[in-house]
C-alpha cells in the first residue's frame, strides 16, 4: 500500500512542472520611441525616459528576468520571464541603452530586442550601423528584423528582399544571427507566416495579450505583444506584466 501511494505521489510531483508551464503567461512588450514627445508623430508611440526607467526598475525590483529570443528556451528555467522589444530602430532607443546600463545590478541583467527596418538604418532619426554594432556587442540588445522597407506583408510579393534581404543586411552589421521578425503594422496571414518561416524562428504580432503555449504548429510565428504607451502609468504597467 505504501509503495503504491509513493508511486502515485511521485507521478503527481513529476507532472507539476509541465502543468505550470502549460499555464504560464509571459509578457512580450513593445515600445517605439524612448524620448520626450516633441509634437511629431503619434504621442502614444513615445515613452518618456523617466517612465521607461521606472518601468524597468519595477521589473528589477519584482524579480523579472529580461530575455531575448536567443534565450527563448529559458522561459521555463528563469523566474518571471519577460521580453522587452522596440520597433522601427529609432535613434532615441539609445536612451533605453543608457537606462539599462544605469539600472543593471549583479543579479539583474537588462536585455531588449530591437526590430530595425534595414533600409532605414542610418537615416537622421534612426540608429546607425555603428550604433547597432555597439548595442549588439554590449549584450544588452539583440538586433532583429522589422523587414527592409516596412511594408504591409499581406500586400507584397518580394518576400525575398523584405525578409531575407533585411536579415542579411542586419547580420552583416552586427555579425550575429537574425532569428526573429516583427510584422509591420502587426499584419500577417497564412501566406506571410509561410514566407517568414523560411528565414526566421519567430514572428511577432501586435495581438494584445500575454503569450501562453497553445500547441499551435505556428505559435512561435504568432507571438502576441502588448503596447506600452505614452499614457501608460506605472500602476497600469504593473497590471499588464502581472497579467491582472
Amino acid at each position: 500500500m505504501k509503495k503504491t501511494a509513493l508511486f502515485f505521489l511521485s507521478i503527481l510531483i513529476l507532472s507539476i512542472p509541465s502543468q505550470v508551464m502549460a499555464g504560464q503567461k509571459i509578457p512580450i512588450l513593445v515600445y517605439h520611441s524612448i524620448d520626450e514627445f516633441q509634437g511629431h508623430g503619434s504621442k502614444e508611440l513615445y515613452v518618456t525616459p523617466k517612465n521607461f526607467e521606472d518601468q524597468m526598475i519595477y521589473l528589477r525590483d519584482h524579480g523579472y528576468t529580461l530575455l531575448t529570443f536567443e534565450r527563448w528556451q529559458d522561459i521555463h528555467k528563469v523566474n518571471k520571464p519577460i521580453f522587452i522589444t522596440f520597433d522601427d530602430g529609432y535613434k532615441n532607443n539609445l536612451n533605453a541603452w543608457t537606462i539599462f546600463q544605469k539600472i543593471e545590478t549583479e543579479r539583474f541583467k537588462p536585455a531588449g530586442t530591437l526590430f530595425v527596418i534595414s533600409d532605414f538604418i542610418g537615416r537622421p532619426n534612426r540608429l546607425s550601423p555603428s550604433d547597432l554594432k555597439r548595442m549588439a556587442d554590449s549584450n544588452f540588445f539583440s538586433i532583429q528584423s522589422h523587414t527592409a522597407t516596412h511594408p504591409d506583408l499581406m500586400k507584397v510579393t518580394n518576400y525575398e528582399f523584405e525578409l531575407n534581404g533585411s536579415k542579411d543586411k542586419i547580420e552583416s552589421i552586427t555579425g550575429k544571427p537574425v532569428i526573429a521578425l516583427s510584422y509591420p503594422y502587426g499584419n500577417f496571414n497564412s501566406k506571410v507566416v509561410a514566407e517568414v518561416k523560411k528565414y526566421y524562428q519567430f514572428g511577432l504580432t501586435t495581438t494584445p495579450e500575454l503569450y501562453s503555449k497553445t500547441n499551435n504548429a505556428n505559435e512561435l510565428y504568432l507571438l502576441p505583444r502588448i503596447y506600452i504607451k505614452y499614457s501608460t502609468n506605472l500602476e497600469e504597467f504593473a497590471k499588464i506584466v502581472e497579467g491582472i
